[in-house]
């Protein structure tokens, strides 16, 4: 065994793939975003009075995930806090929140308490009334002269698992300070996310939208032919790897993002062969091994209420399977709420069937199931549900329930 592995790892210092491999990762900020040129344009018109103190209109950025939205904010954020520095004015804040990230979107409170965190103030993770974390974070951001931007990314998320309101309380807070203003960017990547808001709330949110389109195959391929030089070294490349990665994405919504993923995972399956260059083979092995990943990571970063409604959808699925008299039978959005009700034992509170079918609709989303409407006349419509991921996937999905639910 020790041999085996001092060849593996002398395999992977020879390194005769990656020249730098984080050029072709998320957190990384190009110096130039490709074929945004318009949407950044839009975004800089709009904040720009912020450079002279006074509060820009609030923004909405949506469009589908991989559009450039989060790196495009990011861009102008970064040019105007370099033309702020030095005033003496005022002081301008721009500070960023992604809404999705666990511990943070779950409560109103822990948004704001990580908003407190952020501004440089301190308070408990739970305990106070949420009334009286408002009162906090007034008290910080009123404390000196000085303009906030808040980008609050993936605001959809937050919105799903608490309310609309506290994005209404947010955008009211201007008319309770006294020194400072706050405007509010949200980024979603739900385009009909805005359709869904309380009226009162989309009116005071977005007063200004800018959309990003998918990008399209062509556009996809300059934006990996840009980072692969960075990326990799010379000439490890088979030709047509860059136009079927991007071929890839381009089904894909025209998601970037999945776009330099694939190219990423392709070059490190072609590093633990060994094999010298990046084959057309690779893109399709890493296309698979991203999309069994992502349904994992899904499963395992959900609350516990989406594992219940999981759980109860694999259960159902697999007794009718079992059992010959009802093994054609489908499955219905109300077959999953029966069984979720009043098999699930736990001290959290019981879903109604409306966020349940909810739910449903966003494992649809995901990929995880497929949910067929199917019209009963005058009866109404029905939604018809049936697994769409592979056994070994749904194995590993009921362990990880499991685990996290400890009640099976």
């Amino acid at each position: 065994m020790g041999l085996e592995l001092d060849s593996i790892f002398e395999s992977f210092d020879k390194n005769t793939i990656f020249k730098d491999k984080t050029f072709l990762q998320i957190n990384h900020q190009p110096s130039e975003i490709p074929h945004r040129d318009n949407q950044i344009k839009q975004i800089a018109s709009i904040l720009a009075p912020v450079l002279r103190g006074e509060k820009s209109s609030n923004l909405f950025l949506y469009g589908k995930t991989g559009t450039g939205k989060t790196l495009s904010i990011q861009y102008v954020r970064d040019e105007l806090l370099k033309r702020a520095i030095g005033n003496t004015n005022f002081k301008l804040r721009i500070e960023y929140l992604n809404c999705k990230l666990r511990k943070i979107s779950d409560t109103e409170y822990r948004i704001l308490a990580e908003m407190i965190k952020k501004l440089g103030g301190e308070i408990p993770d739970t305990g106070l009334p949420t009334e009286a974390v408002y009162n906090k974070f007034i008290k910080i951001i009123d404390s000196e002269k000085q303009l906030i931007v808040l980008i609050l990314d993936e605001i959809d998320q937050a919105v799903k698992k608490i309310s609309s309101d506290f994005l209404y309380n947010l955008t009211r807070l201007n008319s309770e300070l006294s020194k400072t203003q706050i405007c509010i960017v949200g980024i979603s990547n739900n385009l009909t996310f805005l359709d869904e808001l309380d009226p009162r709330v989309r009116s005071s949110l977005s007063e200004e939208e800018v959309v990003f389109p998918p990008y399209n195959a062509l556009q996809l391929q300059d934006i990996l032919k840009k980072r692969a030089q960075s990326a990799f070294k010379e000439n490890v490349l088979q030709e047509g790897v860059i136009a079927k990665c991007a071929a890839f994405a381009a089904r894909e919504h025209g998601d970037a993002r999945r776009a330099l993923d694939l190219l990423r995972v392709a070059g490190e399956l072609a590093e633990r062969e060994n094999s010298g260059k990046i084959l057309l083979k690779h893109i399709d092995e890493a296309n698979n091994k991203i999309e069994k990943d992502k349904i994992i990571d899904v499963i395992s970063s959900e609350p516990k209420q989406f594992q219940y409604v999981l759980h109860s959808i694999i259960y159902l699925s697999e007794q009718r399977n079992k059992d010959k008299q009802h093994h054609s039978e489908p499955i219905f959005t109300g077959d999953v709420y029966n069984y979720y009700k009043e098999n699930i034992k736990t001290k959290m509170e019981i879903l109604t069937q409306r966020r349940v079918s909810d739910i449903i609709q966003e494992f649809d989303m995901l990929g995880i199931i497929n949910v067929r409407v199917i019209s009963k006349g005058r009866g109404g419509r029905m939604r018809e549900i049936k697994l769409a991921i592979s056994n070994d996937i749904i194995e590993k999905a009921k362990e990880i329930i499991k685990d996290s639910l400890q009640f099976l």
